[in-house]
């Protein structure tokens, strides 16, 4: 995906540092295959909402296949679905 959004699931969130530098390792899975594969991003505090808990509907954004932003997403009504 060269620039967009996609809905997912939050799994983890869990804080990393290396050499003093805090990001965080964001799991997820696709929300349409909530039992697939796990994925993984690392991102820097600003490219995060706060308070995210496991289990929250996220949505990734995308530029150049590479995830730059994880949000809070609206929880999904039925009228996503048409």
């Amino acid at each position: 995906m060269l620039k967009g959004s996609r809905y997912g699931i939050l799994h983890r969130i869990q804080p990393v540092s290396i050499h003093g530098q805090v990001s965080w390792d964001v799991y997820y899975t696709n929300e349409e295959d909530r039992h697939g594969a796990v994925g993984m991003a690392r991102l820097g505090p600003e490219a995060v909402d706060r308070n995210l808990e496991p289990g929250d509907r996220i949505s990734l954004e995308f530029v150049l296949g590479t995830i730059t932003r994880v949000t809070r997403a609206s929880v999904r009504t039925a009228d996503d679905a048409s």
